[in-house]
Order: structure tokens, then sequence, then C-alpha cells
């Protein structure tokens, strides 16, 4: 019988072995993308969040109120999409959403559902913009307008490559 799983005793005589090279991980945490975007994006959330407290939104709740706000979506399929989202992460939050009374499910036809803001939910954007704007100013401050404007191309440029075929 053949197995695909690695024999644990040989891996750790591998390990233990000086004649063989040790893998290059600090390399793989210098260079590693996925790192450095996912470390990037939890250090500014909390950024956000921290300065969004006071308005009791989270920045991801702030995001999807703004973004439903505007009436643009059809479906919460082409929200995910569009926002790079798992549709079960969205709709997990979108139920947080509805369940604090900030958006109301709207009919559609067929299988897609969608979401309106509430007047309570268009209370609570107004309330957290001036909070999202201190955030802003922080970290886009702190980068410079133009710094700002060039890294934001190269985001967009790298969820595109993410996005395409590996």
């Amino acid at each position: 019988m053949t197995t695909d799983a690695p024999d644990p005793a040989r891996l750790d005589t591998a390990r233990l072995d000086p004649s063989r090279p040790a893998p290059p991980l600090d390399d793989i945490a210098r260079a590693c993308v996925a790192l450095h975007v996912r470390m990037t994006a939890r250090a500014v959330t909390r950024a956000y969040d921290e300065a969004m407290r006071p308005s009791g939104l989270k920045i991801t709740q702030f995001v999807l109120l703004s973004a439903l706000s505007t009436g643009a979506w059809r479906s919460v399929t082409e929200l995910a999409d569009r926002f790079a989202l798992e549709r079960t992460s969205l709709t997990r939050n979108l139920q947080l959403l509805v369940t604090a009374g900030l958006i109301e499910p709207v009919e559609c036809k067929g299988r897609a559902s969608i979401y309106a803001v509430t007047a309570k939910g268009r209370a609570a954007i107004e309330a957290a913009i001036p909070h999202w704007r201190q955030a802003q100013e922080r970290i886009e401050g702190g980068l410079g307008k133009d710094n700002w404007n060039d890294l934001r191309d190269r985001l967009k440029a790298l969820r595109r490559v993410a996005r395409g075929p590996i």
C-alpha cells in the first residue's frame, strides 16, 4: 500500500540532520505577498475600527452600509464579487446588520436577494462618517496623498493578478 503522507519519523530525522539545509523560512516570511498583505489589512482594519468605535460600527459594517446605500447592487452575489468577499461571509455580515435594524431585505425577482438601508442605517452612516474621516486622514496623511494614490493603484493591480489563473 502506497501513501502520500510523509513518515513523521523521517521528518523528525530530516529536521535534526545538520547536513540538510533548513527550509528558507526567513526568506519566505520576508517575501510572502499573502503574509504581508494580510498583516497590513489587519493593521489597517484595527486602526479604522478603533477610530470608529464611538460610532458603534466596525469598518466592515460601515463599508457594507455605504455600498448598500447606493442602491447599485442587484444581488448579494454581485456585491460579494465586487468587494472580493466570500458570499457566506457577506451573508453572515448582512444578517448582523439586519438584526441591528440597519438594513432590511428587499423583495427581488427569482432567487436573488438584496438589502436596503433603513432610516436607522442611514443615521448610523452619517454618525460614523466623521470617525471614518479621522481614520482616513490619519492613514492617508501618514502615507502622503501621492503615495496613497500610487499604493491604491498597486493594490488594484495586485487584486487583478490574484484573481487571474494560477
